[in-house]
């Protein structure tokens, strides 16, 4: 590999060899990039929960972080693979949605396509298991319908709001 330059002084690389490159298709591409997903997952995995790990973390330029948190890690890995930037990004939006869950996100995520590679190997097409997943959301949103609590309080009585924000305040 070598770096050029065009007439008007823009660089661009020169890839030597490139008949011995191969191009990656079809189920072994979806794999692939399962398996960099995966990869993501279950370095955050061991970080999960109260019982969760810390994590050391070096940046490039000597800096050390001692973290659980999962956006903080997935922050400063260096992801290189297109779906691992996904599951980056992906954190990042449950951040700043709802502030908390980046861990939990990801290895869900994680899981879910461990999962649906078992069912690629299975001979499934990649779109029925999208469906299955979208068939499986709307199931279970509807049972989070059914079981949903709801809980009354007023400026009178902030005592059951006071508990809920002592229970999730816990967490962060």
């Amino acid at each position: 590999m070598s770096l050029a330059f065009d007439e008007y002084g823009r660089p661009f690389i020169i890839i030597r060899e490139q008949q011995t490159k191969s191009r990656v298709k079809g189920i072994e591409a979806v794999k692939a990039s399962i398996m960099a997903a995966k990869t993501v997952a279950r370095t955050l995995r061991s970080s999960l929960g109260p019982k969760g790990m810390d994590k050391m973390l070096q940046s490039p330029d000597g800096d050390v972080t001692i973290t659980n948190d999962g956006a903080t890690i997935l922050e400063m890995m260096d992801v290189e693979n297109q779906i691992g930037k996904l599951m980056v990004e992906l954190s990042k939006s449950q951040d700043h949605e709802i502030g908390d869950g980046t861990t939990g996100v990801v290895v869900l995520a994680g899981s879910l396509l461990e999962h649906a590679e078992s069912l690629l190997d299975m001979g499934m097409h990649p779109l029925r298991i999208a469906e299955g997943y979208e068939m499986a959301c709307k199931v279970a949103t509807e049972n989070l319908d059914k079981i949903k609590t709801r809980f009354e309080f007023s400026k009178e009585d902030m005592e059951p709001l006071v508990k809920t924000c002592m229970t999730t305040l816990s967490s962060k």
